[in-house]
Parts: structure tokens; sequence; C-alpha cells
């Protein structure tokens, strides 16, 4: 194993499949819509629909076009994966292996006016709101949730933002990812990324060529930097 370090004036995490694990959830809120949508393939839209946004997913698969109906569904697909997460004994929204250590340690860099850390999600900030609180993770003053961009990722748009509200350059950021989709995001955005193999498997994440490939969290340590920022250590097989 190799240990390399270096120092970033901000990381930008993902949220689902990379600080909680929502699967449960999702997979009960899907089986909710097909009850509504007829002919949905859950187990196609489970392998290609993670971290993307669900108004996406929704137009993409249910053929929702009114922006109105979108943003209601949106939102009952949300609700759903929060309530369902715990239904017929699934494990709920949990948090996931080396989150809580790094998330301990970069409590402090939080808040504004220069927050070192943001989430940028592709949840809606009520589902997001509600997962994190379930998980006992502390919601940043930088946070990006899917209402808050036009275009949600592969596309850049969440990334730069996370950037603007850390106060800092893309280039200086790191982004921490589990989705094809949102490696995609942060590499287009200028970001260094560390893909992580907790929701895709290793062979779908490389093909997006993340700066680095980890397990998971367990494999990365980050602490406050002296002079501001945050200095990183990714062990590698």
């Amino acid at each position: 194993m190799s240990a390399i370090t270096f120092h970033v004036d901000a990381v930008l995490f993902d949220m689902d499949g990379t600080l909680v694990d929502s699967t449960a959830g999702v997979i009960g809120a899907w089986e909710t819509f097909a009850e509504t949508y007829s002919g949905l393939d859950i187990q196609k839209i489970l392998n290609s629909a993670h971290g993307v946004r669900t108004v996406d997913n929704l137009r993409k698969y249910c053929g929702l076009t009114s922006e109105a109906e979108l943003e209601k569904e949106a939102a009952r697909f949300e609700e759903a994966i929060v309530t369902s997460s715990t239904a017929n004994g699934r494990k709920g929204i949990t948090i996931l292996p080396g989150v809580r250590h790094i998330i301990d340690e970069l409590a402090p860099g939080k808040k504004n006016p220069k927050p070192c850390w943001a989430i940028v999600t592709s949840a809606t900030r009520a589902y997001a709101s509600a997962a994190l609180e379930i998980a006992g993770i502390p919601i940043p003053d930088a946070f990006v949730t899917a209402e808050d961009v036009t275009q949600g990722k592969p596309y850049p748009d969440p990334y730069l933002l996370g950037a603007q509200k850390c106060g800092v350059s893309p280039e200086k950021c790191l982004v921490v990812e589990d989705a094809p989709s949102g490696v995609a995001s942060g590499l287009t955005a200028g970001c260094a990324v560390i893909g992580l193999i907790t929701s895709h498997t290793k062979e779908q994440m490389e093909v997006k060529h993340p700066t680095y490939l980890v397990e998971n969290l367990s494999s990365v340590s980050m602490k406050m930097g002296a002079n501001g920022g945050i200095d990183v250590v990714v062990n590698i097989d």
C-alpha cells in the first residue's frame, strides 16, 4: 500500500453513496413508483440512475414532462426513500465507513465566510437535509442541492457552484464521488476526484478515470490545514 499526500483549498463531497448509504430506501421508492408507473425495470434503473437528480430520472424513466408534476413527484419519491428505508426490516439510511472520522475532523471548517468543505448532491434540499440528519452528519454552509442548478451531474455546474460557495477555484478543490456521473461532473469542473467503489463496480468507475480510486473513505484521511484548506492522505492498494 502506498500513501499519497497533498493539500487542497476545499473538499466537495457527494452525499448518497459517498457519505451515506440510502440504497434500501431508493429500492423501496422505485418499488412504490412502479405501482403508479407500469413497466419500470427497477434493476435497470438502479444500475444507471444513481448520482443523477430525481427530476432527471423521473423525466427519463416515468415519461414526465410537466415541470410542476416533476417537482411534485420528485418530492414524493424522496419522501418515499426516507419512509421505505426502514420498512420490512430494511436497514435504513446509514453512514458509510470512514465518514465519521473525516467529518469530525473537518467540522470546524463548515461555516461561512470561507468554509473548506461542501456537500454537493443531486438530491433535493428537503431529502438531503433529512438524510444527513438521520446519519448524524452536520450540514455545512456550503451546501448544493438539486434545486440550485439548472443542469445536474454529469454536467460540471454542481461542483462549480460548490467551489464558488467555498470561495475557491475549482482547480484547487478535491471532489469525492461514488457515481460515474459525479466523477464526470467533478473532472469537467476542473477538480481532482477521489472515486469510491461503494455503489458501482471498480470497472464502472475506472471508465471515468477518477484521479484516485479507493474502496471507501476508510482509505482516506483528512485534516484541517495549519494555514487553511485541508491536508489529504489517500492510501492506495
